[in-house]
Order: C-alpha cells, then sequence, then structure tokens
C-alpha cells in the first residue's frame, strides 16, 4: 500500500477524529479508534457511541451498580472471576485426591477442623489454629464436593466481578473463619469439614449487595434453599453451626461493602471493618471457650 493509498483509506483513521491515525478498533462496532475515544471494556475498549448505547440497555440494578461501585470495578475486573476459578480447581484437586483409596484418611486428618486444635491445654491435642481455614479445602464425598463448588460457581461468576478480586478473596476466608468460630463455640466436639461456611457467606453478602442495589435476587435464594435441602436429604452430617457463622459474617461484610462501594477513597474503610471483624472473631474464640471451662 502507497502512503497516498494508506491516508485515503478511513479505516487508518479514528471515526471520531479523522486527523487522528489508529490501528485499534472497536469491539462492538470495529471502528477505528483514537486513544481519546476508547474506553476500557472486559475485553478490549470500545468507542463513546457504543458505551452509550451499552448504557442505554443496562436495567435499573445495573445503573446503580455502576455509580456505586463505579467504572473501574465493573469493567477492568469484571468478565474474569480468576478467585473463584483458584478456589475451585485447589478445592476440587484436594477433594479428587481424597477419593483416591488411602488417602482421604491422612487428608481429611491433616486439614479438618476441631476445637480441641485450638485449645491445647485443655484438649491435649496440638495447637493448629490454621485448621480454621484448611477446613475449607476437604469435604465428605463427592456429591458434598460437588453442591458447594457448583453453589461457588454460580455464586463467584456474579460477585467477584462486581466487587473485586480481593474484597471476593477477603469474602471468602472471613467468612470460613466465621464459620470455624462458631463450630468451636456451638459445638466445640465436632469434627467438620467443607466450605459451606465460606459458601453462606457468599450468599449472604450476594444478597445484602443485591438488595442495596435493587437486584433480584430469587435466583441465588433458590440455590441456597437447594443446597440446604440437599444437605440434609442425602444425610450429611450437617455443621450447621458453621453455616450460621458464614451467613452472620457475610452479612455484615457485604453491608460494608455495600456501603463504601467501589470508590478508592473508601478503601481503608472496608479494610478497617473487615479487618475489625476479623479480630472480633479471634478474639472471641479465643476467650470464650477457656473461659467457660474454668468457670466448668
Amino acid at each position: 500500500m502507497t502512503n497516498s493509498e494508506f491516508h485515503a483509506n478511513p479505516d487508518n483513521f479514528c471515526y471520531r477524529h479523522p486527523g487522528r491515525q489508529s490501528f485499534v478498533l472497536c469491539q462492538r462496532c470495529m471502528r477505528t479508534i483514537c486513544p481519546e475515544c476508547q474506553t476500557q471494556a472486559p475485553v478490549g475498549v470500545i468507542c463513546p457511541e457504543c458505551m452509550q448505547e451499552q448504557r442505554r440497555s443496562e436495567s435499573p440494578a445495573q445503573r446503580r451498580a455502576r455509580r456505586s461501585w463505579g467504572a473501574r470495578s465493573m469493567t477492568i475486573v469484571g468478565g474474569r472471576p480468576l478467585v473463584t476459578y483458584w478456589i475451585l480447581g485447589i478445592t476440587s484437586a484436594i477433594g479428587l485426591l481424597q477419593l483416591v483409596p488411602g488417602l482421604d484418611g491422612p487428608i481429611t486428618n491433616a486439614l479438618h477442623f476441631q476445637a480441641a486444635y485450638l485449645y491445647p491445654s485443655l484438649s491435649g491435642a496440638p495447637f493448629e489454629p490454621w485448621r480454621m481455614l484448611t477446613v475449607l479445602l476437604v469435604h465428605g464425598g463427592l456429591i458434598h464436593l460437588g453442591l458447594n463448588m457448583l453453589a461457588l460457581w454460580m455464586i463467584g461468576q456474579q460477585l467477584e466481578p462486581l466487587i473485586g478480586r480481593a474484597k471476593f478473596l477477603v469474602l471468602y476466608l472471613v467468612s470460613g473463619l466465621a464459620g470455624s468460630v462458631a463450630v468451636a463455640l456451638l459445638a466445640p466436639g465436632m469434627p467438620t469439614v467443607g466450605a459451606s461456611g465460606a459458601i453462606f457467606g457468599l450468599f449472604a453478602a450476594l444478597i445484602v449487595i443485591g438488595r442495596h442495589l435493587g437486584a433480584n435476587v430469587t435466583g441465588m435464594l433458590v440455590v441456597l434453599a437447594i443446597n440446604l435441602v440437599a444437605g440434609f436429604a442425602m444425610g450429611f452430617n450437617i455443621a450447621w453451626q458453621a453455616h450460621v457463622g458464614g451467613i452472620i459474617a457475610g452479612a455484615l461484610i457485604g453491608l460494608i461493602y455495600a456501603r463504601t462501594g467501589g470508590r478508592r477513597s473508601a478503601r481503608f474503610w472496608w479494610i478497617g471493618l473487615v479487618s475489625a471483624i476479623t479480630v472480633v472473631l479471634l478474639a472471641v474464640v479465643a476467650i470464650v471457650p477457656p473461659l467457660l471451662a474454668t468457670a466448668g
């Protein structure tokens, strides 16, 4: 192509600014756009006209979400729930290893949770507080694993792109921690496995955030009900205490996220408040059972 032919071809220049050379295309209309006209999308960039069209087609809940959480969290983060995929992959891999003959016992014994591991002076067991989180990695069979991972996959597709990867991971871990704390307080003699506490925390947070944005959360309520009913129907040894702990923590964190939104200026608030919840959980589990044992 000669120089005159290059300059005569309008596809080599921004359609909104014909004097600006560019080789970047809008991912929706495929027209050439210059850097000034580019808006970051989950995949590639889009032009101002396509952005306006996209916003006109948004539902009221989507508009409220964009205003509340900001364009950055709704576009750059959205579409790739990587934390969800990593949790799914790691947890599923360990769950499948548990199905290998001879490995289930050692893996479960190394990662499951029981309150005895928090109070060596009372129980004689080794002090292994990390089990409050490693319990999220092991499950009581293929059905138990499948139900939890299905719920995680469904909710992660919606929640992680909305709140961002860091907030999603923090929500998952703190909800799981709260579930273990509830088991330690209410059922100290019960050995537990599973990510149900964290999963229920995600459900609770999504419901709180969804209600705050005016979204329809009926689908998530249905999935929550299916998990509850299926667990009892299949005869699992349900640790309802972990579910309650996860729901309470997830709802509180969801409320914090909803109130602070996606604004950069609010990041210190959500970090501080969620850290405070974590400190309270650790303080409660460290103080209350020993006091009860001493009183008894």
